[in-house]
């Protein structure tokens, strides 16, 4: 078998997650047939069959499933190779952080602190991203380190827990549902999150699309065809609170963000079978960065040494 090439790789993985030839084409910037001639150039290269095809959809077999995971980690290498190679030959070496904003649980100002006053610290520059995003910034390269929200992705990562808190819920003041002292994620059944996930399965952190994209799946033909759950194209938290405030979604939010942003026209209640919020650093496995090492020591000191996090339950955000 000869060496696989790059290109093949972001074709390949461009199908396997579209799992649709007319978007990935899209998405690569290229026509379809040549996309579709590539993709069996590389089946005929690797003597097995990748993708399932028929008039209605497309699947991966047990060997393109092989094939998208490893290749997704080979693509993150060699883009990591790129921008760390970049990076390290700016006149100004920096640390990049990835979080996404309020999504620090209060600690970011008191870490960064500390991490100043390590002898190897380096002048931090913030990769801001939408919730998800921040494990694959560090695995691309984009980012040295995260502060980042678990579960997550964790290939090619190690990290280390910080601290935990409660997860709220952000619902309208005005559903009925509000009138409550607490919930659980039975009650949620038939509520939708932002992305239009359904509310009873609980926040989930490092799916492969953020919170606020689309996650529609386009049928045979091309065209789009919706999930059950309507969908919102909320990204920050200026949107998503206004859709909660109209009843068309609800949200879950750390009880530090509660805190932050009091509304009037939401009431966040705790769900009582909710796994809390779990505060991390991550950083990748073959990092030798003194920089790094030193960042991960101030974050994990700060967070043993900070007060726990208040357990309130509150019923309304001004409260």
């Amino acid at each position: 078998m000869s060496e696989l090439e790059t290109r093949q790789l972001r074709y390949f993985v461009a199908v396997a997650e579209e799992l649709h030839f007319g978007r990935a084409a899209e998405r690569l910037g290229m026509a379809q047939p040549p996309l579709s001639r590539a993709i069996r150039e590389l089946e005929r290269q690797l003597g097995v069959t990748l993708l399932r095809r028929t008039t209605r959809q497309v699947e991966l077999t047990a060997a393109g499933e092989t094939l998208l995971r490893d290749a997704r980690t080979a693509l993150d290498v060699i883009s990591a190779a790129g921008r760390r190679a970049q990076h390290a030959g700016e006149p100004t070496p920096r640390l990049r952080l990835a979080l996404k904003p309020d999504i620090d649980g209060g600690l970011l100002p008191q870490i960064l602190d500390a991490y100043a006053g390590q002898e190897a610290a380096l002048p931090v520059a913030l990769v801001l991203g939408r919730f998800g995003e921040q494990a694959q910034a560090v695995r691309d390269g984009r980012a040295d380190a995260a502060l980042l929200l678990a579960p997550f992705d964790d290939r090619g990562l190690d990290f280390e827990q910080l601290a935990t808190e409660p997860f709220l819920l952000a619902l309208a003041a005005a559903d009925p549902l509000a009138a409550r002292p607490s919930l659980c994620l039975a009650d949620l059944a038939g509520l939708s999150l932002p992305d239009g996930s359904p509310a009873d399965r609980g926040p989930v952190s490092g799916r492969r699309r953020p919170i606020g994209a689309h996650d529609n799946r386009p049928g045979p033909d091309g065209t789009d065809t919706l999930t059950e759950s309507a969908e919102h194209n909320a990204s920050d938290l200026p949107q998503i609170f206004r859709l909660v405030e109209l009843g068309s979604v609800v949200c879950f939010f750390p009880a530090s963000l509660t805190r932050r942003y009091p509304r009037p026209e939401i009431t966040f209640l705790p769900v009582d079978d909710l796994e809390p919020a779990t505060l991390a650093v991550a950083w990748p496995q073959t990092s030798h960065s003194t920089a790094v090492a030193a960042f991960v020591r101030a974050a994990t000191t700060v967070a043993a040494a900070a007060s726990p996090w208040k357990q309130e339950r509150p019923r309304t955000a001004a409260t």
